[in-house]
Formats: C-alpha cells, sequence, structure tokens
C-alpha cells in the first residue's frame, strides 16, 4: 500500500462533519490579562465576552481581537456564564475564565474533537494547571482541578451556588489531557481579598438556603481541608508553598462557616 493510500479515507463525502465552536468568556477589569486568554482562543470559530460594566480597557481588548462583546449588569457568576452560552451562535461552547489560557496541547485535543463532530460525548473535563506564587502547582488539591467547560450547550447548562459554578449536563463526559492554565491572583494580597470575597457570598448562600454552622465546623473543617491538602495530596512536596496553600486552604473554610454563625446570630436577635 503507498504512502499515498495508506487505508485512511482520503475523499470528503465520508470524512465526519466539522463542527463549529464559540467560546464563552465573562469579564470585568481584566484589560492586563484577557489578551493572552484570546490569543489562545483564536483557533474557535466565535468568540464573545461579556463584560460587567469595567473600569479598564477590557472591551477595547476583546474587540480589538474579534471578540463580539456584550455588556451587561452582573447578576453572579451562575447567571452570568449561563447568559454568556446562550449568546452564542454555535452549540458546542467552550468556556473560559479571562485568568485562563488554553494551553497548545489542549487546543490540538479540542481541535480533533471539533473535526469529528465532537463525537462521542456530551462534553468534555480538562485539567486545569494554576500558578501560584511563581510556580505551577501540580500537586495538593489544585491539581487536576479537573473543569467541564466544553460542551454542548442543548445538553448543559450552568448550575451551582454562587461562587463556586459548575456545568450540568445530560449525556457523558470525556476527559481530555492537556491542560487549562490558570493564573488566578496578580498578588498575594489578591489571594486574600478574594478569599474574604468569596466566603462572604458562601456564607450568605448557605443561609439562604438554611444551612446552620457549628461550633466543630470551626475547627474540624478547617483541620480536615489542612490535612487533605497538606497530607493526602502531597502538598508538603511543594515546600513552603505547599505549607502555606494548605493554611490558607484552611482559612477558606474557617472563614465560610465562622461568617455563616455571624449571620445565624443577626438574625436570630431580630
Amino acid at each position: 500500500m503507498s504512502p499515498a493510500n495508506d487505508g485512511r479515507t482520503s475523499g470528503r463525502e465520508s470524512a465526519p462533519e466539522r463542527s463549529h465552536l464559540s467560546a464563552c468568556i465573562i469579564a470585568m477589569d481584566e484589560a492586563d490579562r484577557i489578551g493572552d486568554c484570546l490569543d489562545s482562543l483564536a483557533f474557535c470559530d466565535e468568540i464573545i465576552v461579556v463584560d460587567s460594566h469595567s473600569s479598564d480597557a477590557t472591551r477595547e481588548v476583546a474587540g480589538e481581537r474579534g471578540a463580539r462583546v456584550i455588556e451587561r449588569d452582573w447578576p453572579g457568576h451562575v447567571a452570568q456564564k449561563e447568559f454568556t452560552i446562550r449568546q452564542a451562535t454555535h452549540d458546542w461552547v467552550l468556556c473560559v475564565d479571562a485568568d485562563e489560557r488554553v494551553s497548545p496541547e489542549l487546543r490540538a485535543e479540542i481541535e480533533r474533537l471539533r473535526d469529528s463532530g465532537f463525537a462521542g460525548h456530551a462534553g468534555w473535563r480538562m485539567p486545569r494547571c494554576s500558578r501560584y506564587l511563581g510556580r505551577w502547582v501540580r500537586r495538593g488539591t489544585w491539581y487536576p482541578d479537573l473543569q467541564l467547560r466544553l460542551f454542548d450547550r442543548r445538553r448543559g447548562h450552568w448550575g451551582g451556588h454562587d461562587p463556586h459554578d459548575r456545568v450540568e449536563l445530560e449525556g457523558s463526559v470525556g476527559r481530555l489531557r492537556g491542560d487549562l492554565l490558570h493564573l488566578p491572583y496578580r498578588t498575594f494580597s489578591e489571594h486574600l481579598r478574594t478569599i474574604d470575597k468569596y466566603t462572604t457570598t458562601m456564607a450568605e448562600g448557605l443561609h439562604r438556603r438554611g444551612v446552620r454552622a457549628r461550633s466543630s465546623d470551626l475547627w474540624l473543617r478547617p483541620m480536615l481541608r489542612f490535612v487533605r491538602f497538606y497530607v493526602l495530596k502531597a502538598g508538603f512536596l511543594m515546600g513552603w508553598r505547599g505549607f502555606l496553600m494548605a493554611c490558607l486552604a484552611a482559612h477558606y473554610g474557617r472563614m465560610k462557616y465562622a461568617k455563616l454563625m455571624v449571620l445565624q446570630t443577626e438574625g436570630e436577635r431580630l
């Protein structure tokens, strides 16, 4: 058999139909990071950015790179992401945050899937690798941090509870090998501010749903989070960074339930 005819289909008529893919991003004040994100998504057939009234040049940067930009009030993580995928022209969507980038390996995998019509599954999870304090984190609970971001919106939607959204999908889910690269915090101070913001949102959501905190939540849950990150997930192999990250994981849990207890106490006084 000649190299030109090695058994693979040569005619276009029998090749799988290529699908189209929309990249969906939510953003606010991300002018310094969204450019690299959009560059990594240049292979997509369409890019949509929903911006929550940025005070910097986020919308201009996105528009210059060919994205369709929509400005909209911020209703919360889940609602904004759901709105974004419904604005897409194509049913297959790839949802990426402004502080994330598609690695070359992940891009190649997604392009192969697109060429095959995304056959086999209703969506795909991908590992997310975060950079923190100057290092890529591949230990602890931060990795592989599987994210379901590539899916058929006809069979899925964004759900969960703010700020921890998730895709809820009807159908089988595959797994990709290439990393979604994540640069979550510009500075250590930003990380601390994010913990304060997110734990407030989480506590308020738990309070609305009738969940009550106990005194044991202030010491048992943080201890378990520390042990899981530092010991069970080998965070200790990252040296001082691993110890610090384990402490912050424990701090996150403690602050969430401390704020919930405060809300309970304030409600009892009314």
